[in-house]
């Protein structure tokens, strides 16, 4: 799957995937910040997707880590050991 950043006609900036035409988000700058940025808000706009799905991953990673943990305790509960 691939994601493309595209600027949207009202010059919000719009992550899509390839295959679709709905964007999955989008960020908006106001005219102050557009101005205070330059011609530089598309390369922000990277920036917070990017740290955006960064995050996600690390958060992905720690939940399937800790339900591997849940996982393997149970198991272990799961058996009783008779002497």
């Amino acid at each position: 799957m691939y994601w493309e950043i595209i600027e949207l006609e009202d010059g919000d900036i719009a992550l899509v995937r390839e295959d679709e035409e709905e964007p999955v988000l989008t960020i908006g700058f106001s005219a102050e910040a557009k101005e205070r940025l330059a011609s530089n808000h598309m390369e922000v706009a990277k920036a917070m997707i990017g740290a955006g799905m960064d995050a996600v991953e690390h958060f992905t990673l720690e939940l399937e880590e800790s339900e591997e943990e849940t996982l393997m305790a149970e198991s272990r509960d799961a058996y009783t050991v008779i002497h």
